[in-house]
């Protein structure tokens, strides 16, 4: 789990995948982040970047493509009773991409934004805005771009690129009832408000809340509880791997209201979740942990 890239959640347990191929498996993890088992791939991946889920199965985002070659991305869907699964292909419009965050909101309607080191990332969908479960296997399915988002440049610490690391989008996620959309960069989260469960009219017409995270060397996922806190893990980038963390009230951050946003939030001894490597995910013990939050919305 070295290169822990996606997370998801159900009532069932936390979902946890590695990327650049370098993992067979997704582990699962109860809520004191203990494995209790693993579902093996039901395909071989290229890259799997990110984690969704929706009615009892998981969809892996095999979207990374660092060097910008490939000819097809891809959606596996996975049972996580059976790990049974099937491979979806997906073709973007306008040349290769590295998309490391996939939304998959109320509608069924898989969204996936892209990972840019200059310039705004692009938001896409399947052509038609198929559901995902109506994307035909193997396919490919052609995918429309429907905007693109942009973040400016923060001062943040974390991430593994000096400068950029707090404007690349590695992650995304949205709450379970569809109304909280989450990206985030290797620094940050950005929370933005879908009422009506539209992930890319979010993305594209709605003011987030940014939200500083503490410090990780290569964050890349993130995860709605069915609570509404925010789990964010990073890879370990050569060093031990980091504390899973929670953001408790995530999805309450998103209310109505304007101006800024100042929440300090007390993690109680044993919630922040640690990664080992080897043995599995263990819970962390020792001090209370305050992970400060200040955010501000722009007034229009």
């Amino acid at each position: 789990m070295e290169e822990l890239s996606g997370l998801a959640v159900t009532d069932e347990g936390i979902y946890a995948a590695a990327d650049s191929g370098t993992d067979d498996a997704v582990r699962v993890l109860d809520d004191q982040c203990r494995v209790t088992g693993t579902l093996p791939l039901p395909v071989d991946p290229f890259d799997v970047e990110d984690l969704a889920q929706a009615d009892g199965r998981l969809w892996l985002s095999d979207t990374g493509d660092n060097a910008g070659a490939r000819t097809t991305v891809a959606l596996t869907d996975m049972d996580t009773g059976t790990g049974a699964g099937t491979l979806r292909r997906l073709t973007y419009p306008d040349g290769a991409h590295d998309a490391e965050a996939i939304l998959l909101g109320s509608d069924g309607v898989p969204v996936l934004v892209t990972k840019e080191l200059f310039g705004a990332s692009g938001i896409y969908r399947p052509a038609g805005a198929l559901r995902a479960e109506q994307l035909p296997s193997p396919g490919p399915t052609a995918l429309e771009r429907v905007g693109q988002i942009g973040f400016e440049p923060t001062e943040t610490p974390g991430g593994p690129i000096p400068f950029a690391a707090s404007t690349m989008i590695t992650g995304g996620a949205v709450s379970a009832d569809g109304t909280v959309v989450a990206l985030r960069t290797y620094t940050d989260v950005y929370l933005y408000p879908a009422p009506d469960g539209d992930v890319v009219a979010a993305l594209t017409g709605a003011e987030p809340i940014r939200v500083p995270m503490p410090e990780q060397p290569q964050g890349e996922a993130i995860a709605f509880t069915p609570a509404g806190d925010l789990l964010s893990a990073s890879e370990a980038n050569g060093g031990p791997l980091p504390p899973i963390r929670v953001l408790y009230g995530a999805e309450g951050l998103v209310e109505p209201g304007t101006g800024s946003v100042e929440v300090a939030l007390q993690v109680e001894p044993g919630a922040v979740i640690a990664a080992g490597v080897g043995a599995g995910l263990v819970v962390a013990l020792g001090g209370v942990l305050w992970w400060r939050i200040r955010s501000r919305r722009r007034r229009n």
